[in-house]
């Protein structure tokens, strides 16, 4: 299984960012868009995973998330990594909220007492939105229309969701395998 532990927004949360990225798909850039349903913030990605540790990633999770307490997470800004002149990855961001950055690094902690190495970069909570196409080189104009996108929003973290991804050639489809309730605010 290829796993990964995420915050999913509601479902207005996506369609919000879907509507309002509308500008981006109309101007035709070579870019694979992500379906709104698998909009998430990744927060650790965990890889191909035997089955047989599920439980203990579970436990995991549930230890990491023990002391953590629901938040709001705010949404906006539209960008590219690694820039928007020769981007891979099209996305919009979140605000870097304390609450988040101590859960992503409490379950780095417990993660990688399981063996999932750390990452290594900086946590750059986000929501990717498209990936370009491989061989399209420079996105001329990109960075214009994404800087004109303006969005404001803000979701209520209750879970963290320990996730798996399936790759097809018409994307990732994603499955929620577990949810991990944070504590009351």
């Amino acid at each position: 299984m290829r796993l990964f532990v995420a915050v999913n927004p509601g479902d207005s949360v996506r369609q919000q960012i879907w509507r309002v990225s509308s500008a981006l798909r109309d101007a035709a850039f070579p870019i694979r868009w992500v379906d709104p349903a698998g909009m998430h913030v990744t927060v650790k990605f965990l890889g191909e995973v035997d089955a047989a540790r599920e439980p203990d990633i579970v436990a995991g999770l549930e230890a990491a998330c023990g002391d953590a307490t629901a938040f709001d997470l705010s949404i906006g800004g539209f960008s590219a990594f690694p820039n928007a002149d020769r981007p891979r990855v099209v996305w919009v961001g979140c605000e870097r909220a304390r609450a988040l950055a101590e859960l992503q690094h409490e379950i780095e902690i417990e993660m990688h007492r399981l063996g999932f190495p750390p990452d290594g970069r900086t946590f750059r909570p986000h929501f990717t939105i498209g990936r370009v196409r491989r061989g399209a080189g420079r996105c001329v104009g990109l960075g214009d229309c994404l800087r004109d996108l303006h969005l404001a929003e803000s979701v209520a973290v209750h879970a963290v969701d320990l996730m798996e991804s399936t790759l097809a050639r018409s994307g990732a489809r994603y499955t929620r395998r577990h949810a991990t309730s944070l504590g009351a605010a």
